[in-house]
């Protein structure tokens, strides 16, 4: 018998448990440990932090999903990593601490002979001076933090329909955040509101960003085909603000936020204060902050794990200038370098390089997107880690059979821009690969038949039935396992 034990429950480590569990036979044991009771389907967040969803519609349960399906669950939250046992046992642990009910604060060991660290990230609101909804400005990360910025959001939309300017700024809260289109796309749907209410002439939105140029989206921008003609995605994001209304900023680090008013400098190394009224403002990202142990109990986890706290898998880590990077740099199967039954999956796994151009302000402060990997490419990561594990169990083959390198995956995003079954849009856009291979493609970095960008009505009902969609995979209902990542 061995055991598969998946920390966190996202959309990389859900996906991860659901397959694993499928495809073991019933004498092995698949087991999740996350802190969370429930499972949220991230992308619909932006849609509760508009009130146009509810918290309970893109969230569930996930102990009774993970009861139907044979797979062990315990809320709890992993504090530390023993790939080799310790001193009194050979087996490998995790050590855990449980976060609700009568075992709340209990620690305890749980073996395994294969793990997947989909622990996801830390939001690290704490990087940023006055970050974030226990501070001074708000968050769509979580279901929960989508609903207090809703609050706050309709406390700007009555001040002005009672005639009161209001200044709104949304964007990244750090100089190296990612997640820049989930900010993109919740500033398009606050335009979207704002014109709908004929608000227009009372509001000031403006989009902040870490991006050198609009339309980087942390992955060094694209070239996509768009009605016939190949655009650059700077004039793909631009020409869509300036019909939305939206002013921007970019190259631009937040360091620090007050009560409505929000200090960042630029890369020109000038320093700048942006007052607001409402601010929605993505965080950095950390990894979960375990730590990692040898068997004589000696602190192992600089070995596993990047300073940020991201697992290190099969990446080339070698300091390089960026011009040297390669997309062969990219992990294809994720295992830890040091421990053939360890993996990473999703956020996760640290990435080699970032795929936009490092930049620095002129006072030596780095100030660019770090690589998204969050939706599609975290669900397929997820995949192919639990498949390699299967093959591993039941073969005992040491191959991997099956690879997800971000070099050679591609991806769709839709980006909502505004919700209704009549007037609704949303923006489509898919790249491949995810990671621009310019030896492979020397003149736009991908393959552009394949990199397109449209908007429309079309793009709305997409992303409304992926929303249902992939909620029936995740609860693991009849026939889930057809749905593609």
């Amino acid at each position: 018998m061995a055991k598969v034990l998946i920390l966190g429950a996202g959309i990389s480590g859900h996906t991860a448990a659901l397959i694993a569990r499928r495809k073991l036979g019933k004498n092995h044991v698949v087991e999740v440990i996350s802190p969370n009771s429930n499972y949220q389907w991230v992308p619909s967040n932006i849609w509760v932090g508009m009130g146009l969803m509810t918290p309970d519609q893109v969230k569930f349960e996930l102990a009774p999903v993970y009861k139907r399906a044979g797979i062990g669950y315990k809320q709890a939250m992993a504090i530390s990593l023993h790939p080799d046992g310790d001193q009194t046992t050979d087996r490998a642990y995790v050590k855990i601490r449980y976060v609700v009910g009568e075992l709340k604060d209990k620690e305890e060991n749980v073996e395994y002979d294969y793990l997947i660290n989909a622990t996801g990230p830390k939001l690290n609101f704490a990087a940023t001076e006055g970050l974030g909804p226990e501070k001074y400005s708000d968050s769509v990360c979580t279901y929960q933090h989508a609903t207090h910025a809703w609050e706050n959001l309709q406390k700007c939309f009555k001040k002005m329909e009672a005639g009161e300017k209001q200044k709104i700024l949304i964007g990244t809260g750090h100089p190296l955040a990612t997640c820049q289109g989930a900010a993109f796309e919740y500033s398009l749907n606050i335009a979207f509101e704002i014109n709908k209410r004929k608000l227009n002439h009372m509001a000031e939105l403006t989009w902040i960003s870490n991006e050198y140029e609009l339309g980087d989206f942390g992955m060094g921008g694209a070239y996509v085909k768009r009605g016939g003609y190949i655009t650059p995605t700077k004039i793909f994001a631009e020409s869509i603000f300036k019909e939305y209304n939206i002013n921007w900023i970019v190259g631009a680090g937040v360091n620090k936020v007050e009560k409505g008013i929000v200090h960042y400098e630029t890369l020109d190394g000038e320093f700048h204060s942006k007052e607001f009224d409402f601010a929605m403002l993505i965080p950095s990202f950390a990894g979960a902050g375990m730590k990692a142990y040898n068997k004589q109990d000696e602190d192992i986890t600089s070995d596993l794990f990047v300073p940020n706290g991201m697992m290190k898998v099969d990446a080339d880590y070698t300091p390089k200038a960026y011009e040297e990077w390669d997309a062969a740099d990219w992990p294809s199967n994720y295992k830890s370098p040091l421990y053939d039954n360890v993996y990473a999956a999703g956020i996760a796994f640290a990435p080699p390089h970032p795929m936009s151009k490092p930049m620095k302000s002129k006072n030596g402060t780095q100030i660019n997107p770090t690589p998204p990997r969050t939706g599609m490419p975290s669900g397929v990561i997820g995949r192919i880690v639990a498949e390699n594990i299967v093959e591993k169990i039941k073969t005992g083959t040491k191959e991997h059979r099956h690879i997800a390198s971000m070099s050679k995956m591609g991806a769709a995003c839709i980006v909502s821009a505004g919700y209704g079954i009549r007037h609704g849009q949303a923006a489509v856009m898919t790249v491949y690969p995810i990671v621009p291979d310019w030896k492979k493609y020397p003149k736009w970095g991908r393959d552009i038949d394949y990199t397109v960008g449209e908007i429309g009505l079309a793009g709305h009902w997409m992303k409304l039935f992926m929303h249902y969609m992939f909620l029936y995979k995740a609860k693991a209902l009849p026939l889930w396992w057809v749905i593609p990542e």
